[in-house]
């Protein structure tokens, strides 16, 4: 507080003139997977766009550095005294400064980079609430940001992801989910501790149902919705595996128009988290 009493305004960013300032080394090559892999690890992330960034500020990650063009910056005004009040340095550059050190035009303009935190457990996921998604092999990671955007819209509590499917927290899973997958639980169990998550959950009181568009399926309109579910879904094309449809306690599909093959699995997840929470 000033001695009047009032509020202290929020320090201005700091401004960066050369790309090859060391404070923009969290936001090199980022359209280099392979470097963004090694670079990141299982410690970083990166969200662009401010509706991703106004989710990432609202989950409490760890922030540790926001990049703006000049025309960004009164935009993210408001934005500008929580992250000062946590000590995270905000830094504007000019466009060309920008797109020299990602290497491309980042026409959002404004991108963060923030610290992993670790994943909870199946166990400790399965007591933050009644519905969860379960996603196995899902090697698309626009598929999953939708799912993810589309599970916080409609009422999942939390998801599970298997060790083959994509990094939830890749730029674009990021991006593509609006920052909503930040908000949720996401547990991400190793490959040999796969083969019982179906069974964890039941043991937790967890009904599953595997998602599958064989005719053979259960209609999703013609069941009662248990009080704690867990909904499992595949990549595209090769669906969900044998073992893991056979560990469900059902097999459901969406009823669809004769001659349509199925969804697109981000549609799909829509459908069934839609249909889940229904009213009785």
């Amino acid at each position: 507080m000033t001695q009047s009493g009032s509020t202290p305004l929020p320090a201005p960013p700091v401004a960066l003139s050369d790309a090859q300032d060391q404070r923009l080394d969290d936001y090199r090559a980022l359209n280099d997977q392979a470097y963004r892999r090694a670079y990141e690890g299982d410690e970083l992330f990166v969200a662009e766009g401010f509706v991703a960034i106004d989710r990432l500020i609202e989950s409490g990650h760890e922030i540790r550095s926001v990049l703006l063009a000049p025309s960004r910056v009164e935009r993210f005004s408001t934005q500008l005294a929580t992250l000062g009040e946590r000590g995270v340095p905000v830094y504007v550059a000019a466009k060309d400064v920008i797109t020299a050190a990602v290497g491309f035009d980042l026409h959002r303009g404004v991108v963060a980079v923030a610290r992993r935190r670790d994943h909870p457990s199946v166990a400790e996921v399965a007591v933050t609430g009644s519905r969860f998604a379960v996603l196995e092999g899902l090697n698309d990671a626009e598929n999953l940001g939708a799912i993810a955007r589309a599970a916080r819209a409609l009422g999942i509590d939390a998801l599970i992801v298997d060790a083959r499917s994509t990094d939830p927290y890749s730029r674009r899973s990021v991006r593509v989910s609006m920052g909503e997958i930040l908000l949720l639980p996401i547990a991400r169990p190793a490959a040999e501790e796969w083969r019982d998550v179906l069974g964890e959950l039941g043991r937790a009181g967890v009904e599953t149902w595997a998602m599958s568009p064989m005719p053979t399926a259960e209609s999703i309109w013609d069941l009662e919705v248990p009080e704690r579910l867990a909904v499992v879904l595949g990549a595209e094309g090769p669906g969900l595996d044998r073992r893991t449809i056979e560990r469900a306690t059902r097999t459901v599909r969406i009823p669809l128009r004769a001659g349509v093959d199925s969804l697109n699995v981000g549609h799909a997840a829509a459908v069934t988290f839609a249909a889940i929470g229904r009213p009785p």
